[in-house]
């Protein structure tokens, strides 16, 4: 859902002028819940919101990564850059 639908200004979000969702851990597991999984993998949740998450799920959890925006909300982005990007940095 937009930000806006809360009421939330739109010089109030982190890039005015454009679409940012915002996400409902809670929906999230109460779906889930009613899907009847039997272990969840959390992945790119926001580090709060997967707290949310946890309380509310149901299954098992388990978080592989989180979100953050050091990465741009790749949570992942290095452990990708690993063996190449990171790899040129300690070597000079």
């Amino acid at each position: 859902m937009p930000k806006e639908s809360i009421g939330l200004l739109d010089s109030e979000k982190i890039r005015p002028g454009g679409h940012e969702s915002m996400c409902n851990p809670i929906s999230q597991a109460h779906l889930l819940n009613a899907a009847g999984t039997e272990l969840n993998v959390l992945l790119g949740l926001c580090v709060g919101h997967d707290a949310l998450f946890l309380r509310h799920a149901s299954a098992p959890c388990t978080v592989l990564a989180v979100k953050d925006r050091v990465t741009g909300h790749n949570p992942l982005a290095a452990v990708y850059a690993v063996g190449s990007y990171f790899e040129r940095l300690r070597h000079g």
